[in-house]
């Protein structure tokens, strides 16, 4: 009997995972604690990037990689930057070396 409009045989392949976006869900709850207080934050803050908030967001993802729920990377790769030096300083540091009596724009 044939079976008229059936598709036949698919071909069988292997789905392979995107390198980024996508990890294994936390089934066991083990960073949980800390996803509630970063949504918390995030709750409280009305969703603005607040340094609080993405110190939280910072240690969730430590959490991650310790428990082998993501792939270990730098922080500086998954957009976590060190915080430059305060201008105050720099401008300090300015001062002191330059010449007595020279303007400066």
């Amino acid at each position: 009997m044939s079976t008229f409009g059936s598709p036949g045989t698919l071909p069988t392949t292997k789905p392979t995972p995107p390198q980024r976006g996508s990890f294994p869900l936390d089934h066991d709850g083990e960073c949980k604690h800390v996803m509630m207080t970063y949504l918390n934050c995030i709750k409280k803050v009305k969703g603005v990037n607040e340094d609080e908030c993405r110190s939280l967001a910072k240690s969730y993802l430590s959490c991650r990689m310790d428990h082998n729920l993501m792939a270990k990377d730098d922080f500086k790769n998954l957009g976590f930057k060190e915080k430059a030096p305060k201008q105050e300083d720099n401008a300090k540091d300015s001062r002191d070396t330059g010449v007595k009596g020279e303007l400066r724009w």
